[in-house]
């Protein structure tokens, strides 16, 4: 089938992107779903500073790529094996895939899939396969997922169900803003209620920390430069919003602080900010390149946690539901993150109001 679809054909491109423009709108051939995939038709799609680290040459990637890994949408066609999910079903996407074969898979403990981080850095779907070309090429996947377009082809494994009374703006956000930072707070910080929690950043990764953080009923600070997101924050359930300079000159510290900036000073604010006995944890993407100086006396001396977390560390399938269940009984106000609806059409330039840290998430909304 014909699909309409963002491809992003070079990296390191120049911004304003409203005027270098290096995500073509282009028509392309959808292959229909294989063995353990779906198509899904797209409903909503959230634009992620994962994406724009793709276009600015933050995060290296393969091109020509068609972007977008944070979508909501229902399946209209299985392929074999696909037996779980019925035609018409409201899914959000997943961006690291899981085969569910190997020992990572299988292990008790959370872990990353190798295959799914092998083939997402290939531009591949699970088996290596894609299912996108134009003009004889094939176009690579983004994440796996590649939501920037009408339909998708993914595997089984990329989605999860959610209920259909899920708005689908909000759907898409549960598959990355939430379940990022949600489980940077949930599952890697173990927020307990009561804890003082402190976010570093509040876009929308930051932001969904803050909110999670508060529905399971802790007391959560909100510390950025930006005067703007203040309001945004206090409507998550952020108590008290702080610029680090404010944070600093108090000498407050918390149970739990998370990092959702993705630049070493943030890191290293972060953990500065860290009650002794305390957890810091990092969801933040840097350059590959960056680096911190830290005191292993002090992480030990002080017994210290600082965490890693990636794809929110744990169940995806359950985080999400639980999420869902959230959002629904009116614990998670989600439709608080979206600053605004667009177009496919208009992505170049809501790249330059993301660049410009004038959103937490933009949606792209598919007729």
């Amino acid at each position: 089938m014909i699909v309409t679809a963002a491809v992003l054909e070079n990296l390191q491109n120049a911004s304003p992107y409203a005027q270098s423009r290096p995500v073509r709108l282009v028509e392309i051939e959808q292959q229909a779903p294989g063995p353990g995939e779906v198509l899904i038709r797209m409903e909503a799609a959230g634009l992620c500073h994962s994406d724009l680290s793709r276009v600015d040459g933050n995060r290296v990637g393969v091109v020509p790529v068609v972007l977008g890994h944070e979508g909501c949408g229902r399946v209209v066609a299985r392929g074999e094996g696909v037996e779980d999910l019925e035609i018409g079903q409201k899914v959000t996407t997943l961006f690291h895939g899981r085969c569910g074969r190997c020992e990572t898979c299988r292990a008790g403990q959370w872990s990353l899939c190798p295959e799914g981080l092998r083939t997402a850095a290939e531009g591949s779907l699970l088996g290596g396969v894609r299912r996108m070309r134009q003009g004889g090429v094939d176009l690579h996947h983004h994440a796996g997922v590649s939501a920037f377009a009408d339909h998708a082809v993914v595997n089984r494994q990329s989605v999860v169900p959610i209920p259909d009374a899920i708005p689908s703006d909000v759907g898409a956000l549960l598959g990355c803003a939430i379940l990022t930072g949600g489980g940077a707070v949930r599952n890697a910080g173990r927020v307990r209620p009561g804890d003082e929690v402190a976010v570093v950043g509040l876009g929308g990764v930051g932001l969904a920390a803050a909110m999670v953080a508060a529905g399971y009923g802790a007391r959560v600070t909100g510390i950025d430069p930006s005067p703007r997101v203040q309001a945004m924050a206090r409507a998550v359930g952020v108590a008290a919003v702080r610029t680090p300079d404010e944070v600093v000159d108090s000498g407050a510290s918390y149970d739990l602080v998370v990092e959702a900036v993705g630049r070493p000073e943030a890191l290293t604010a972060a953990i500065g900010l860290t009650n002794p006995g305390g957890r810091t944890v990092t969801v933040g993407l840097p350059h590959p390149s960056a680096t911190i100086t830290l005191s292993p006396a002090m992480l030990v001396l002080e017994a210290r946690s600082l965490i890693g977390s990636y794809f929110g560390s744990g169940d995806p399938s359950q985080d999400i539901a639980e999420y869902a269940e959230m959002y629904l009984s009116g614990k998670l106000p989600i439709d608080e993150l979206i600053s605004e609806h667009i177009r496919l059409d208009q992505i170049n330039d809501a790249l330059d109001v993301l660049a410009a840290g004038g959103a937490a998430r933009q949606v792209i909304v598919f007729d």
